[in-house]
């Protein structure tokens, strides 16, 4: 099992930048699947970004490809997420998450999510 603590959200203007940052525990953190989900007010949830147990592969959604960076530490039990060129509707609640599967089940976290979440850290972006 993994916890999963978010931090380094906020307040940005558009065009700006924001790094976020999920610590993890647990002893099994570097053979799980990590990921970056978010919530708006009023939408379902949206699948932004994931990354393998070896940090080799990654996944985007289409609506940030080209602007989000996913990457991980295994050693510090860190996950980041650098957002860059952010748009106002890049405002959201974004969560951390973690899976045992293996990262290329896009579809699947799609519809279903992964198996391990955190409490989300809130985005605002400013027109």
């Amino acid at each position: 099992q993994v916890q999963l603590v978010e931090s380094g959200g906020g307040l940005v203007q558009a065009g700006g930048s924001l790094r976020l940052s999920c610590a993890a525990s647990g002893r099994t953190f570097s053979s799980y699947t990590m990921g970056w989900f978010r919530q708006a007010v009023g939408k379902e949830r949206e699948f932004v970004a994931a990354i393998s147990w070896s940090g080799g592969s990654t996944y985007y959604g289409d609506s940030v490809k080209g602007r989000f960076t996913i990457s991980r530490d295994n050693a510090k039990k860190l996950v980041d997420l650098q957002m860059n060129s952010l748009k106002p509707e890049d405002t959201a609640v974004y969560h951390c998450a973690a899976d045992p599967r293996t990262a290329d089940r896009t579809t699947r976290f799609k519809i279903y999510g992964m198996d391990y979440w955190g409490k989300g850290t809130l985005v605002t972006v400013s027109p």
